[in-house]
C-alpha cells in the first residue's frame, strides 16, 4: 500500500526512519521520555469508533460466560450423582485413571 498523501502519517513515518538511518551499525537509544510522549500521543488521540476487538471482546465474554453456565446446568444432576455416588473412586490415587475407567 502506497500513501499518496505525502502528509499521511505512515508516509511522514517512513520518512523520518529514512533520514534517521545511521550509517555506523550501531545500536541507538530513544531520547529521554520518548516512550512516554507516544503513550501520551496514543491515549490522547480521539476515536470515534471503536475497534472491532474492543467492539465485541465484553459481548464474546458474556457467550462464553453463559454457555459455560448453561453446561454446568445441563450437567447438574450428573455431577452430583457421580460425586455423592459411595463407590465412587474420586478417593483413589490416580483420577486421570478413574476418568478414563468410567468412560
Amino acid at each position: 500500500m502506497k500513501p499518496s498523501d505525502p502528509n499521511h502519517p505512515w508516509a511522514r513515518l517512513a520518512a523520518g526512519a529514512r533520514r534517521a538511518a545511521t550509517s555506523d551499525g550501531g545500536e541507538t537509544a530513544a531520547p529521554y521520555g520518548f516512550s512516554t510522549r507516544v503513550v501520551a500521543l496514543a491515549f490522547a488521540a480521539k476515536r470515534p469508533v471503536a475497534s472491532l476487538f474492543e467492539r465485541f471482546s465484553l459481548r464474546a465474554l458474556g457467550v462464553a460466560s453463559l454457555l459455560a453456565l448453561v453446561s454446568v446446568a445441563a450437567n447438574y444432576t450428573f455431577l452430583t450423582n457421580w460425586v455423592g455416588d459411595d463407590d465412587s473412586s474420586l478417593s483413589g490415587d490416580d483420577p486421570v485413571a478413574v476418568l478414563f475407567d468410567e468412560s
